[in-house]
């Protein structure tokens, strides 16, 4: 079954199983079985231990992603001991006038916060979730306003954990190949455009508006789902000295940490030696982003500045050295739901082999797309493959990590106007696939920041993502077709095409509803 399709079941098994049952662990859980019975030959005693190993190995692999949202958590915990997050809710609470503010406010945190999707998740939501509460907004349109700005802004900002990502599969001057295909990454920039068109301009369908007619008319923001992440990040605060910069210096020194990180293991951290001084490979600092460890770096970044906000907490007296003591425990216990989902997503891709090994599933797409020559089809191509390897697989960075040495050895590794397109087209599937997939960290992390019921919010968040791909979709078909136009003009055609067939889109929806209200009231 190496190899085959048949490497795919897994996830399959896992995500309707998700879906049916709503109960994550389980369906993953089942899913991972599946997975180790069809490696072994349906020997259950070695299926088990291949669980174990592969889970190992995936979180022995990802330990540095893991500690930065263990530190993450530690770091919600103290801006709320601090009073900084209430001080920022009240103060974002008096400024924001009716609903529209306050989804256009959290939109706009969300765009700010680019350096990395898990930080944005968590970081937005503790943020902005008792402004949106404050103003009825259900708890999935918080998810979906959070998932739609996290991954979105990130694979579109140069200086990011995805950017790093990225430049580390392009070869050559990565970053700055990977800074071209920003104008072609036309599902980031609709999505994004689509969350304030959406906000602003009250345009909700599906599951989504049921549940926002439940938040408003009866005041329940999860539309009757119990089983919720966590609201642990909720806690009580009695501290006299709240102060927005207690929250604002914090968020701006995580920043400016996680950045250095990003220098620091690309360009200061000498491999060989493990010691800070002149690095092997890379030159200056634009390359430094290219050759960075992201996880790495986000560990490091983080705990540095878990370190100087403390101390600054400890200087403004905003909170006391017992207080940070028990942050840590439990910053820790909130992020505890959120490492389980990821360690048996992480243990799920492993089975299927979405970068190799065991299953193999890369060597099933890998084989089946050999030979192939469609020429202006690559683009829409590689976008459906990305699209559905993603939600498959639950992992962005494995569907690029495969797909984008295929493009660009079938394409070249050139910065032609179709190597562009396909591999932004490969970048943008990877993101929706990403939006739709139960199975999805950021997906996961999103639900945990806004409280929300992780199947629900997939269920809510789904149709608007689909109408964006099929726009996106339609757009790479065209863009195709303009692979021997200059590059820029290429790109500015193509996102008012985009542009122009979202904002029809919106008009159809629009008028649909308010037949659906004027049949209501009737």
């Amino acid at each position: 079954m190496s190899g085959t399709f048949w490497a795919f079941v897994p996830a399959i098994v896992a995500i309707l199983l998700a879906l049916i049952t709503k109960k994550v662990y389980l369906s993953l859980f089942l899913g991972i079985l599946v997975g180790a019975l069809f490696y072994n030959s349906g020997n259950p005693l070695q299926a088990i231990g291949t669980i174990f190993q592969i889970m190992s190995e995936k979180v022995g692999g990802n330990v540095t992603i893991i500690a930065f949202l263990v530190i993450l958590g530690i770091l919600v915990i103290l801006m709320q001991k601090s009073g900084g997050s209430k001080a920022y809710g009240d103060w974002a609470a008096r400024k924001v006038k009716g609903k529209k503010g306050a989804l256009a406010a959290t939109a706009a945190l969300g765009c700010l916060i680019f350096v990395d999707d898990y930080f944005n998740c968590l970081t937005v939501g503790s943020v902005m979730r008792p402004v949106s509460d404050k103003y009825k907004v259900s708890h999935s349109k918080l998810a979906w306003i959070i998932d739609s700005t996290a991954a979105p802004v990130c694979i579109i900002a140069p200086i990011s954990s995805w950017a790093a990502a990225v430049s580390g599969e392009l070869e050559g001057n990565g970053l700055m190949v990977f800074i071209k295909t920003i104008p072609f990454n036309f599902y980031a920039i609709l999505t994004i455009i689509m969350v304030f068109v959406f906000c602003l301009f009250k345009i909700d369908f599906g599951k989504m508006r049921r549940n926002e007619v439940v938040a408003e008319t009866s005041g329940d923001l999860n539309a009757g789902e119990t089983d919720l992440a966590t609201d642990e990040m909720q806690i009580n605060v009695n501290n006299n000295k709240q102060r927005v910069r207690f929250l604002l210096i914090p968020v701006i020194i995580l920043i400016l940490s996680c950045i250095g990180g990003m220098i620091y293991t690309g360009y200061c951290y000498n491999w060989e030696t493990g010691l800070l001084g002149p690095a092997t490979q890379s030159a200056n600092i634009i390359e430094a982003f290219s050759n960075c460890d992201a996880g790495l770096s986000l560990a490091i970044g983080s705990t540095i500045a878990l370190i100087i906000i403390s101390i600054y907490y400890l200087i403004e007296k905003a909170v006391s050295f017992n207080e940070i003591m028990e942050s840590i425990s439990q910053g820790f216990k909130t992020m505890v739901p959120a490492i389980l989902i990821l360690t048996f997503a992480w243990t799920l891709s492993g089975i299927m082999g979405a970068k190799g090994g065991y299953l193999d599933a890369q060597a099933f797409v890998e084989n089946s797309l050999s030979g192939v020559n469609l020429g202006w089809l690559f683009p829409a191509l590689f976008f459906v493959l990305a699209c559905l390897i993603a939600f498959a697989t639950g992992t962005s960075w494995g569907t690029f990590g495969v797909l984008i040495p295929i493009a660009t050895a079938i394409l070249g590794s050139g910065i032609s106007t179709l190597t562009l397109l396909t591999v932004s087209a490969t970048l943008g599937g990877a993101v929706f696939g990403d939006h739709v997939s139960p199975i999805s960290d950021t997906t996961i992390l999103a639900s945990t920041g806004a409280n929300c019921n992780h199947v629900d919010h997939v269920r809510t968040q789904a149709p608007y993502a689909i109408l964006i791909a099929l726009i996106t979709f339609v757009v790479y078909l065209i863009g195709g077709l303009m692979a021997n136009m200059n590059t820029t003009l290429a790109a500015i055609l193509l996102l008012v095409i985009g542009i122009a067939i979202f904002t029809g889109t919106c008009f159809v929806i629009k008028l649909i509803q308010g037949k659906q209200k004027l049949a209501e009231t009737n």
